[in-house]
């Protein structure tokens, strides 16, 4: 896959991460830091390794199947799969500014 177009699917495959919410927190998981990492084979294969603000989550399949779902709706994504990870821990350093101001942090 070029480089750009890479990056425009990573963009995409980012705007869509941008919609899904922790019914709980009124921030999506993008900017919560919940995404560790997207990865993209030249084939359409999109491994999606994130993790959950407490390992209890009781919202983690509706989280990670809404992962799966938006995610799948980019062009050129033909499966997806959604890697659960604890490691490194979560903790609020890792979500973005605008998260941490909409949240009180700041």
């Amino acid at each position: 896959m070029e480089k750009t177009n890479f990056l425009e699917k990573e963009e995409q495959i980012v705007r869509m991460l941008r919609t899904v919410f922790d019914p709980e927190i009124p921030v999506n998981i993008y900017d919560l830091g919940l995404i560790y990492s997207i990865d993209l084979s030249d084939e359409g294969l999109l491994n999606i390794d994130m993790t959950l603000t407490a390992p209890n989550c009781p919202a983690a399949d509706f989280i990670m199947e809404d992962v799966k779902m938006k995610t799948q709706s980019v062009p050129g994504v033909k499966e997806v799969q959604v890697n659960l990870v604890f490691e490194p821990a979560w903790d609020k350093d890792m979500m973005s500014e605008e998260a941490k101001l909409e949240l009180g942090f700041l």
